[in-house]
């Protein structure tokens, strides 16, 4: 029996008969299945909502996009569970199935053995350390990066950047992003920054409508230091995955490295990583 940890869409309308079905098809083969309480009450299975943490499952099992399967990865904060993505809706780069071949891939990883029937496919994770004054440091990790955004609509931001310990630039932008290599196919391409393989280790660093001469990425080794220090006096927001988490002040200081953990996907042939930007982009044939 394994536990399974199903984390769904909350408005899409292919979601509810493919979790009904899911649902009667696991507990039928006696493996226990739960949701966390919102997506239980958003898809009113109330019955199946827990507050079990997300580590205590053998499988994670995503219905919905990238922007779901982000939330998932979240859940689990570095815990080493493999994820499924199963995608409902437009292409994703995260997901590995369509709803089609759902249910028989969720029996195939959960009856398979790993590196025969199905192989993992571990994606670099961002620690994100925010030490702001006269508190504690508080850390997150990232997917696919951390955001340092302007508050104030129509003004720029100042933030000193540090690469290994030594100013490199004072950044006057919308804000900076740093992103891993999964990352570098989201917001940072939409600022122009470089697409990165998900093999490598990286990080990339990106100014979003900078204010500057230079306004190019830079893309670091993972030995390599990097911190960002709030220089002006405008507010800043530190954004992880897209969720807002902290906000900074003058002062305040934000450091980035590769994190130990990494997150764990089901990919049942090697990752399409080049064929799913060329379909993304309609690229020639």
């Amino acid at each position: 029996m394994a536990n399974v940890l199903v984390v769904a869409h909350h408005t899409r309308n292919e979601v509810p008969p493919l979790l009904a079905e899911l649902r009667s098809r696991l507990t039928r083969d006696g493996h226990h299945l739960w949701l966390c309480p919102a997506d239980a009450q958003a898809h009113a299975m109330q019955e199946l909502a827990s507050d079990r943490d997300a580590s205590d499952a053998d499988m994670v099992v995503v219905l919905g996009g990238d922007g779901t399967v982000l939330r998932a990865v979240s859940m689990l904060n570095g815990a080493p569970v493999p994820i499924l993505g199963v995608n409902v809706g437009v292409l994703g780069y995260l997901t590995e199935v369509g709803i089609d071949g759902a249910l028989s891939a969720v029996q195939k990883s959960l009856a398979g053995r790993r590196d025969e029937d199905f192989v993992i496919d571990e994606r670099m994770l961002l620690q994100v350390s925010v030490a702001k004054k006269d508190q504690p440091s508080t850390v997150w990790r990232a997917l696919n990066e951390a955001v340092l955004e302007k508050q104030q609509s129509g003004h720029t931001v100042w933030i000193d950047v540090a690469v290994n310990h030594e100013l490199f630039e004072r950044y006057s932008a919308d804000g900076v992003i740093v992103a891993t290599p999964t990352g570098s196919t989201a917001y940072s391409m939409s600022a122009r920054g470089p697409v990165v393989s998900p093999r490598h280790r990286a990080v990339i660093v990106t100014p979003v409508s900078p204010h500057m001469n230079f306004d190019r990425s830079l893309v670091l080794g993972p030995e390599e230091h990097l911190s960002m220090t709030v220089a002006g006096t405008r507010p800043v927001d530190v954004s992880i995955d897209g969720r807002r988490v902290v906000s900074l002040t003058t002062g305040d200081v934000v450091t980035f490295s590769p994190d130990s953990c990494t997150a764990h996907f089901i990919r049942f042939s090697p990752p399409k990583f080049h064929q799913i930007l060329r379909s993304k982009f309609g690229l020639s044939e």
